[in-house]
């Protein structure tokens, strides 16, 4: 079981499962979203069509149609209000329901890119911390999903999710 951290593009990664950090209508926007729908192809928006969207940290699954991946996990992130919204305890669940739906669908790789930590505004260190805190903990009881890659798109954020798992690692190692 094991957590990766790379720099890259997400909808160029050959995993069972990519999330996709999507808007709650699931019908595709801008950013990653917007990159992992043109990537699919055209099937991708016939399938989230039905889904008739998704709430905010919950999560639904499609076919990965055109893309590497044989599945896309469509997460709607929180939108960063101040945090006094629940906007740590939602972006936990996009993470903790995306993990959930891979290890029902028996997926052995997902590949994350970081959630709400763009438009959404979440701020990068605290959303790294709550990944890689959710990733850990979901797999030390996964029994399919043996392996996680965060998908940074950029130098900073690559460099706060190092840290974070870093911090991590640190923590376990003092209890």
């Amino acid at each position: 079981m094991s957590l990766n951290i790379i720099q890259g593009d997400i909808t160029k990664q050959a995993v069972d499962a990519i999330v996709n950090a999507a808007n709650t209508t699931l019908l595709g926007g801008g950013g990653v979203d917007g990159a992992i729908h043109r990537a699919a192809g055209p099937k991708l928006l016939e399938a989230c069509r039905p889904l008739h969207g998704c709430p905010t940290g919950e999560a639904k699954i499609t076919p990965g149609f055109d893309l590497p991946a044989r599945y896309v996990i469509h997460t709607p992130g929180p939108v960063w209000r101040g945090g006094t919204h629940q906007e740590a305890k939602l972006l936990h669940n996009s993470y903790q329901n995306s993990l959930s739906l891979a290890e029902q669908n028996k997926c052995r790789s997902v590949a994350f890119p970081s959630i709400s930590t763009g438009v959404y505004r979440f701020p990068l260190t605290q959303g790294a911390r709550i990944a890689v805190d959710t990733i850990q903990t979901f797999l030390t009881t996964a029994k399919f999903v043996e392996n996680v890659t965060m998908v940074c798109f950029d130098d900073r954020t690559y460099h706060a999710y190092v840290a974070a798992l870093s911090n991590h690692i640190q923590k376990e190692e003092l209890r």
